[in-house]
């Protein structure tokens, strides 16, 4: 039996300093879509969340309410859980660093870095964000405060074990030139050579001026700092340190996705970190954009974050996710909207209409569906308005399912399901009038509520049942476009084996190369 591929996908953990925002929802909805489109392709799939409990910010946090930090932290880490389940997020490990198994695998990555060489006790003087938990040199700080949060900074000086950054700055360099894919979008890419290039200091790995952190192994009154701690988590969750399965299996991950503040952390610092234990690098780095407020970036501190809560209160889980989506590439700054919070719910609306409308009028031709998609046949009989209604639903499944695997691009893959949309409804009435006319009609309905499924799982899963399904729409097979029936102008070509033609095949004129060989070996 031949191993399954797999997909190891995570989010960054999040610092449970609030409760979270939509800007945060954002990031973990765009993961388990992934998720389930690549559970749907028939993938073995690893999704990965979690929380970082760890820093000063946190235990100072703590202190002003009168509470221990980890009983700081348990009250809003189980809000954060809460908000996935009401958004239908299914990760299967969340990982808290106040775990044992992850104290053990930071320790043990700590330990083996040492023993390397490539970490050394010496004396630390200069700035530090305690918001954002980062160390600056005064010359990357901008009119004196964080250029990444504009927050004060403040000047620390303690005795510090350091990381060689810099030793492996040019093997970095290389390897993302060598390795492209790496660092997505490009523009990201770019931002980390360049800083990589400007060059790269040893990074300060221990504090001791407070104590909420996980134990230097061999120096007491030492914790590790809270970034190699948090970044540590993608290997907690596969059983690290010790050799298992798990590990074997599912790393190097497929894809971390996380907010574009943070990739200096996660395509300079942790890339070195596995270096020095060599382990292979993740396969792909995505820095998505920000989610924006009246143009500015969602911040607790700011106070113009967005509930989101609220949001799947008034208009449910699938309207917030799908909004999330659409409204912006994953690699750009997305405006917040209420009109298009409100312009997605309208269109799942629109979807579920169509849907009862099918099945009022399809009444008992809807008997004896399969479990996937019920697949046309007799297809060179069809109306006019019948092969349009199909080329309209397998275009669209053509494009989304290259949109998602090829491109990430989430919201491109959803204007095509909407454009699909508003084609089935101009063909319906005419189509399901026509002798097989519902089975045509069916089979476009199958794939449309197929497509939406991993941006509007609740809704699609309830349009599954509604059609006649039995089962879950999330355990079915993705399906594969038709390419017959996305022609719309055609010619003919030969197919020759040994310079004797085997067979004639019918293609779009503007059918690429890769594909008709494709159709000439399945011929």
């Amino acid at each position: 039996m031949t191993a399954k591929e797999r997909f190891y996908v995570t989010t960054p953990i999040y610092y449970p300093s609030d409760n979270l925002h939509i800007g945060h929802a954002y990031t973990t909805t765009v993961a388990d879509s992934l998720a389930r489109w690549h559970r749907f392709a028939g993938r073995d799939v690893y999704f990965v969340t979690g929380s970082d409990e760890h820093g000063q910010k946190i235990q100072r946090a703590a202190e002003a309410k009168g509470v221990t930090p980890k009983e700081y932290v348990d009250v809003i880490v189980a809000s954060f859980k809460e908000l996935w389940a009401k958004l239908n997020v299914e990760y299967d490990d969340f990982i808290r660093t106040t775990d044992e198994r992850h104290h053990r695998a930071v320790q043990a990555v700590f330990q083996k870095i040492y023993a390397k060489g490539d970490i050394y006790k010496s004396a630390y003087e200069g700035w530090y964000c305690t918001p954002c938990e980062t160390f600056w040199l005064e010359n990357r700080l901008v009119e004196g405060n964080c250029p990444d949060c504009g927050r004060p900074v403040e000047l620390v000086q303690e005795e510090s074990y350091f990381f060689r950054l810099s030793k492996y700055a040019d093997r970095l360099l290389q390897y993302i030139e060598e390795h492209p894919e790496f660092i997505q979008p490009e523009t990201r890419r770019n931002e980390m050579v360049n800083f990589i290039k400007s060059g790269l200091e040893d990074l300060c790995v221990s504090r001791t001026t407070f104590n909420w952190g996980i134990p230097v192994p061999m120096a007491e009154g030492h914790v590790i700092y809270v970034w190699f701690d948090a970044l540590t988590n993608y290997l907690t969750a596969l059983g690290y340190p010790e050799p298992n399965e798990k590990l074997e299996k599912w790393w190097p991950a497929d894809l971390h996705l996380v907010g574009k503040e943070i990739m200096r952390f996660h395509t300079i610092v942790w890339p070195i970190m596995l270096m020095a234990l060599d382990l292979p690098l993740p396969k792909t780095v995505f820095g998505h954009g920000w989610l924006l407020f009246d143009s500015e970036k969602m911040s607790k501190s700011k106070g113009n974050t967005v509930d989101p809560d609220e949001i799947v209160a008034e208009y449910g889980a699938d309207t917030a996710r799908l909004f999330m989506l659409f409204a912006a590439p994953p690699e750009r700054d997305l405006e917040w909207s209420a009109e298009g919070v409100a312009g997605c719910w309208r269109f799942l609306q629109r979807v579920w209409r169509l849907v009862y409308q099918y099945v009022q009028e399809a009444g008992d031709r809807r008997e004896n569906l399969p479990e996937g998609v019920a697949a046309v046949t007799n297809v060179e009989s069809l109306s006019s308005e019948a092969q349009e209604m199909r080329r309209a639903a397998h275009s669209a499944l053509k494009k989304v399912t290259e949109d998602i695997e090829v491109r990430v691009s989430l919201n491109t893959a959803i204007a095509a399901i909407m454009e699909c949309v508003n084609t089935l409804y101009a063909l319906k009435d005419e189509v399901l009038a026509q002798p097989g006319g519902a089975k045509v009609a069916g089979e476009a309905i199958d794939i449309l509520v197929i497509m939406l499924a991993p941006f509007a799982p609740h809704i699609a899963d309830e349009l599954w049942h509604e059609i006649g399904h039995s089962g879950s729409v999330h355990k079915v097979e993705w399906p594969k476009h038709d390419p017959k029936a996305i022609v719309v102008d055609e010619v003919e070509i030969a197919v020759q084996v040994n310079g004797k033609v085997r067979d004639r095949l019918t293609v779009a004129v503007d059918i690429a190369e890769e594909e008709a060989v494709s159709l000439a070996l399945a011929s």
